[in-house]
C-alpha cells in the first residue's frame, strides 16, 4: 500500500485571530494556481505559543503567518533572517529542512505596495513616519534599504521616537508630534503606521494641504478602506497608497515559501478583500 500524501497547509496564528483576512487571501491564490493546499486560522493564546510553534509540522502545518500578540515571540523562537532581526518582529515561519525559520513581510508588503500605487515615489529625500511601534520599524527599515535620505520619525511619546531614531542610525531624526505641521511642506512621503483614522480610533488631525504637489501619502489602515487622511490627499491631488494594498502584498512571499509558487497581487483579489471589508 502507498501512503497517502496530505496537501500542504499553512494557518495564522494569533489571539484573536478571527477577524482576519488571510484566509480569503490564500485560498484565492490556492484556488486560481490549482494547488491543492490549506490556510488555516489558529486562535492560541499566549501561554500556549511556545508549544504550538515548536511542534507546528506535528499540528499539520509547513509554515505560518503570527499576528498580534505573537510576533516579538515567533523571532525568538525560531531562526530569523535579517529583515526580522532589524524589525524586532517576525510575521512569516517556514521549514528549511528541519529548522523552522522566519522573516517579516511587512517590509516588503509597504514597500511593493508604493511602487504599484505610486511609482517614483522614492525620488523623495523626505519622510515623514508617524508612530514608532512594529509596524513603523518595518516602514523605517523599508525606506532606508530604498535609500531615503531624511526619515523623521514624529511620535506621540517621544522618548519611543528617539529609541527608534536610535536604532537605526543617522538617516532617522526623530520628531515631536507637535512639529508636524512645520514638516508637511518638505515630506514627499507622509506615512501613517499609527491607529489614528481607524474605525473606532480618534481622527488624525493633520493638513494635507500643507504637503507638497508631488508628495506620495501612504496609510497602514485599511478599516475603513479610505481613511479620513487618504479621503483629504486624494482631495489635494496627491498619489496614495492604503493599507489593503500592503495587507496583500505583504502575503506574497508567505505563500511562495509554503506552496512553491509565486502569487500575484490582481485587482480580482483586491475586489474579493475589499467587498468582504465592507459587507455589512
Amino acid at each position: 500500500m502507498t501512503a497517502v500524501k496530505k496537501p500542504r497547509a499553512a494557518c495564522l496564528i494569533g489571539w484573536p485571530a478571527a477577524h482576519s483576512r488571510s484566509p480569503l487571501i490564500h485560498h484565492y491564490w490556492l484556488r486560481t494556481l490549482g494547488i491543492e493546499g490549506g490556510y488555516n486560522i489558529e486562535a492560541v493564546p499566549p501561554e500556549g505559543f511556545a508549544e504550538f510553534v515548536l511542534h507546528l509540522s506535528t499540528h499539520g502545518f509547513v509554515g505560518a503567518n503570527v499576528t498580534i500578540p505573537h510576533k516579538e515571540r515567533a523571532l525568538a523562537l525560531s531562526k530569523p533572517d535579517a529583515r526580522a532581526l532589524s524589525v524586532g518582529a517576525a510575521n512569516t515561519l517556514w521549514y528549511e529542512g528541519d529548522e523552522l525559520r522566519s522573516t517579516n513581510t511587512d517590509i516588503e508588503g509597504f514597500i511593493n505596495n508604493l511602487d504599484a500605487c505610486a511609482p517614483g515615489w522614492d525620488t523623495a529625500s523626505d519622510a515623514l513616519v508617524l508612530g514608532a511601534g512594529g509596524a513603523s520599524r518595518a516602514v523605517v527599515f523599508g525606506l532606508i534599504e530604498r535609500g531615503i535620505q531624511r526619515v523623521h520619525l514624529a511620535n506621540r511619546t517621544m522618548e519611543r521616537a528617539r529609541a527608534l531614531a536610535d536604532q537605526f542610525g543617522a538617516n532617522v531624526h526623530p520628531l515631536a508630534w507637535e512639529a508636524i505641521g512645520d514638516l508637511l511642506p518638505r515630506a514627499g512621503l507622509l506615512v501613517n503606521t499609527t491607529s489614528l483614522g481607524m474605525h473606532g480610533q480618534p481622527a488624525l488631525e493633520l493638513d494635507a494641504g500643507r504637503l507638497p504637489s508631488h508628495a506620495v501619502v501612504a496609510d497602514l489602515v485599511y478599516v475603513p478602506l479610505e481613511t479620513p487622511l487618504l479621503a483629504a490627499a486624494r482631495a489635494h491631488g496627491l498619489k496614495t497608497a492604503d493599507g489593503l494594498g500592503m495587507l496583500l502584498h505583504q502575503a506574497v512571499r508567505g505563500f511562495e515559501l509554503w506552496f512553491g509558487r509565486r502569487p500575484e497581487v490582481t485587482s480580482e483579489l483586491r475586489d474579493l478583500v475589499e467587498a468582504d471589508l465592507t459587507k455589512p
